[in-house]
């Protein structure tokens, strides 16, 4: 600390340099990609990059990036994200709440390689996904892909925990995944994807506890009953409908695919879909009817009460009611999901206006392990993308202010006191302050450069207080001004 003392060199007072002003505060409204440091610099970039093809995100479908002159094209590839500071703060933000909800409920966090074996992901033929994957062989001549789901991934590192871990598993990550598809609203190439799993219960127990994790992160980020609810059904209710008429079993996967798209086409293309197939049309006509139910006694006069996707829902239901969230779930048998390992309860999560896709979805899948290999363990869980909700939240004004917060500014108004300067913002941070140091800038810079990043104090290292070892204090929100000496800065 003596080292502060030491020789400072003379300079104007401090006092007739320091500028009361009051603090403006600044309130930035994060959006999705392109934020508006993006928007900001865009009419620069157009003129750097005129010979560049214009945003992809736009544009032409996958056309190549044109190139002149050897300046390449500064968009990301088609359907991806830069994320600046404020989009990036706002990731930060969700990310935040997605462990926070995972903590809460007792879950570990778990993570697994981008990049995968191919075979992880080629399964039952029919379904979308095997057509929309980023795959392609490596360098050792090995099929690789880029994850385009994370429940795969989680299931190969169960097998290979194998008995080192006990039953039951509450795992959840937070994690990219990609996806060679037609983009929408809230649909991209890339996403990221907060995943929460439970295996070893093979009790809805499990899908209860689940649901409720989605309704509590919906309720922190301020999201209500009347925004938002959850569409719960089975994949029994389909297998008992194929059974009905003797439908082939290699054909479920194909008609789950199918039947997934209900809602998305007319009802003569579904028909026809159907038909292709090679099912009757007594029994299309038959699925179309029973998975139209939207209330759960109508599917127990036709299934029998004692159907066992008639008994899981009605205690899934129960539970609803006894965690209190019963309000926003609703029985609709035409959710079956386009992934082909559910085997039992199913749901997805739809905002209410019906402006946006499915907004989170999931499921128990008691048979995938057996799938690679392995033995079977009862497992359920859901996958939450990131890119849907953010657009729920713009369109309900409710996206946090992710406006830059740092607590202190350090700035010395001359040069030989850089080195105290340094001295002190090192002290700050090492007492857990955020301390942003500022050299070589006016001090009506400095000013305005604490209010763009909402700084809470302004410390001003100038000689002739320096001299006395002390430094100037300016708290910002209250335009308070006092010195005090440099070593009881806290």
């Amino acid at each position: 600390m003596a080292a502060w003392w030491s020789s400072p060199s003379p300079s104007p007072s401090l006092r007739h340099l320091l500028l009361l002003r009051p603090r403006f505060s600044i309130s930035l409204n994060p959006t999705c990609v392109p934020g508006p440091l993006l928007r900001r610099h865009s009419h620069t970039r157009r003129l750097l990059f005129s010979s560049a093809s214009s945003s992809t995100l736009t544009h032409g479908e996958d056309a190549p990036p044109a190139q002149s002159d050897g300046v390449v094209d500064v968009n990301p590839p088609r359907g991806t994200r830069d994320f600046p500071p404020e989009d990036m703060r706002l990731r930060t933000w969700l990310f935040d709440q997605f462990r926070e909800v995972s903590r809460l409920m007792a879950f570990e966090e778990v993570d697994f390689p981008v990049l995968e074996s191919e075979a992880l992901f080629i399964r039952k033929a029919g379904e979308e996904i095997t057509q929309q994957l980023y795959n392609f062989e490596d360098k050792g001549g090995r099929r690789v892909v880029l994850r385009p789901e994370i429940t795969p991934s989680l299931a190969r590192l169960v097998i290979k925990q194998g008995k080192s871990v006990s039953l039951p598993l509450k795992w959840f990550t937070i994690g990219q995944c990609w996806r060679y598809e037609r983009m929408t609203r809230g649909r991209r190439r890339e996403h990221y994807q907060w995943n929460m799993d439970i295996f070893g219960v093979p009790k809805v127990r499990a899908e209860a506890e689940l649901l409720q994790a989605i309704v509590l992160f919906f309720e922190r980020i301020g999201i209500t009953s009347t925004d938002v609810g959850i569409r719960v059904s089975s994949r029994k209710v389909l297998q008992a409908v194929l059974n009905m008429y003797s439908v082939p079993e290699h054909l479920f996967a194909a008609v789950c695919v199918i039947v997934d798209k209900l809602g998305k086409l007319s009802r003569d293309e579904i028909e026809r879909e159907l038909i292709s197939t090679g099912l009757s049309s007594e029994a299309v006509q038959g699925i179309i009817e029973v998975l139209s139910l939207k209330s759960l006694s109508k599917l127990e006069e036709v299934l029998g009460p004692q159907d066992g996707a008639v008994a899981d829902l009605k205690k899934l239901f129960s539970f609803a009611e006894q965690y209190g969230y019963a309000d926003w779930i609703c029985f609709d048998a035409s959710v079956v999901r386009g992934l082909a390992y559910y085997t039992g309860i199913v749901f997805e999560g739809f905002d209410r206006e019906g402006q946006l896709r499915a907004i989170c979805g999931g499921g128990r899948y008691d048979r995938l392990l057996s799938t690679f290999g392995s033995e079977d363990i009862p497992a359920c869980g859901f996958g939450f993308g990131d890119a849907v909700i953010v657009e729920l939240l713009k369109e309900k004004g409710l996206l946090p202010d992710m406006s830059r917060q740092i607590d202190d500014i350090v700035f010395p108004l001359d040069e030989a006191l850089e080195g105290p300067a340094s001295n002190i913002a090192s002290s700050l941070r090492k007492k857990g302050r955020a301390v942003d140091l500022v050299e070589d800038k006016r001090l009506k810079w400095v000013f305005k450069h604490a209010e763009r990043i909402n700084a809470s104090r302004l410390i001003l290292v100038g000689s002739s207080e320096w001299e006395r070892g002390m430094v100037r204090v300016k708290i910002l929100s209250t335009r308070e001004e006092f010195e005090v000496k440099a070593g009881e800065l806290e």
